[in-house]
């Protein structure tokens, strides 16, 4: 027998009283990073939802190439003035793969020094960008996110939209080939459009201590209505996975890490070629 309208709300209701006895009697679990996925599931994914499916209207792509199971470690581009990218990624790959899977953000320590926000981070599964957390959370069968540019990629002028930037030392080739790990590049199309930096006010970002202080079409012009993000279409696609579990032996070779930081970087770059021929409007439905 169907449910009525009333059933629903009256399940609704139950179902909310129910989340808010556990968290005020501190009935639910969080792991050692302190992630905690009721919290992840009850609130974090349903706000991030409405902007990926709604408001970025994102088409996802690819994510068969995701292991159903055991660790992998997801490498994708980052832009966008603020870090948007990351978590978008993190809720349209739990909503799109079959098993629902968490990805394991990795952030720079910025992130971790600033106050609320790094509460968010290590609610919703993150943790600083280093190779023991990586190899941990990698050798305990995750799913962990990275983004080699870190803030030369989100910080970049509007002008080099889609310009990958340097992928660093390649730590996180490393963490792979020490625990035998496959990496899945990973292209976002979209990200460079919501905060469009037109110039960068160095003089104001070392004052505040931030990596850089963007001026975009909105900001900081509109006040608190510039941080609204533009409606850009996104396309988000996952790429084959590169298997390392033959490479283990090579974890400290330059030359291995270098070559195999520069093919995922190169497969990244195709990939975001190819998806902006897909997208000739920013702005498009």
């Amino acid at each position: 027998m169907p449910d009525r309208p009333g059933d629903q709300w009256d399940r609704r209701v139950a179902n909310g009283l129910a989340f808010l006895r556990r968290r005020l009697s501190g009935d639910y679990e969080v792991d050692e990073f302190g992630f905690d996925p009721e919290l992840t599931d009850a609130v974090f994914h349903p706000l991030l939802r409405l902007l990926y499916r709604d408001w970025f209207r994102t088409e996802v792509s690819g994510v068969e190439h995701v292991p159903l199971d055991g660790p992998a470690l997801v490498v994708g581009n980052h832009s966008g003035t603020v870090a948007l990218d990351a978590l978008i990624l993190s809720a349209a790959l739990h909503d799109k793969h079959p098993a629902h899977r968490y990805l394991r953000l990795l952030g720079a320590d910025l992130v971790f020094r600033m106050p609320v926000v790094s509460e968010i981070a290590r609610k919703t599964g993150g943790t600083v960008a280093c190779n023991p957390d990586a190899e941990r959370l990698l050798g305990g069968g995750d799913l962990v996110g990275v983004f080699p540019e870190g803030f030369k990629g989100i910080g970049k002028l509007y002008s080099d939209r889609y310009k990958l930037q340097r992928f660093g030392r390649g730590g996180f080739v490393s963490a792979a080939l020490r625990t035998g790990t496959p990496i899945v590049p990973v292209a976002i199309v979209g990200g460079e459009e919501i905060y469009p930096m037109l110039a960068d006010i160095k003089p104001l970002a070392r004052l505040l201590k931030l990596p850089y202080f963007p001026v975009t079409p909105t900001f900081p012009w509109l006040g608190p209505l510039g941080m609204v993000p533009l409606p850009s279409k996104w396309l988000i696609q996952f790429c084959p996975p590169i298997p390392t579990a033959h490479l283990t032996d090579s974890a400290d070779d330059p030359l291995v890490v270098f070559n195999l930081a520069d093919q995922v970087r190169e497969t990244i770059q195709q990939t975001l070629h190819t998806l902006l021929e897909r997208r000739p409007d920013p702005f498009g439905p």
